[in-house]
């Protein structure tokens, strides 16, 4: 074989592997910053591990979707939950449920992001929740970890010691909303 019918086909392979290999250096992990009435929440979210429930999230973000939410349930020594009712706790209409990507390698720990969801198992859409605790008994339950609070953990537990009541059939509700105002991906440095 002459070296000039072999050439078009290396660069097309070439090609691919530089496709194959950007790709990769994307699939690193993605930092978002949570601006909320309380303060910073820096995320790292794990492509790798969980890549669908870390692209859903970030399809949120994109759009903008959590701004203006508020952490609507919020118990001490276990978790904040947000990202899908409004200050007057309307719920936001969301996208389709995705597949639940538990048993990725990362746990309920404290200072963990994962997704909340109903009883059934891929049922997750927008809403999430961050551990003030370590709850390793969720990850038996196969609620799916895709980040952690790499800066803001002071703001998470601030958020988990507001005063709370039931309001509009809703228990755990913080008396005064505690607004996500942004989230956002950091800048590339």
């Amino acid at each position: 074989v002459h070296m000039r019918t072999m050439l078009p086909a290396f660069l097309s392979l070439a090609g691919v592997f530089f496709v194959f290999a950007l790709a990769a250096a994307e699939a690193g992990p993605v930092t978002v910053v949570m601006k909320t009435s309380q303060g910073d929440i820096t995320l790292e979210l794990d492509p790798e591990k969980a890549p669908r429930t870390v692209a859903n999230f970030l399809s949120y973000v994109d759009a903008k979707f959590y701004d203006g939410t508020i952490f609507h349930r919020v118990i001490q020594n276990f978790m904040i939950q947000g990202g899908g009712h409004r200050p007057d706790m309307a719920q936001k209409v969301s996208k389709p449920p995705i597949k639940n990507e538990s048993g990725n390698g990362l746990t309920n720990a404290r200072g963990t992001i994962a997704m909340a969801r109903e009883t059934a198992l891929d049922s997750a859409t927008c809403q999430f929740y961050i551990n003030t605790v370590d709850n390793f008994g969720l990850d038996q339950h196969q609620y799916c970890v895709f980040g952690r609070v790499v800066a803001g953990l002071d703001v998470v537990d601030a958020i988990a010691a507001v005063p709370t009541s039931k309001q509009m059939g809703y228990d755990d509700v913080p008396r005064v909303p505690v607004v996500i105002l942004s989230v956002r991906r950091a800048a590339a440095r």
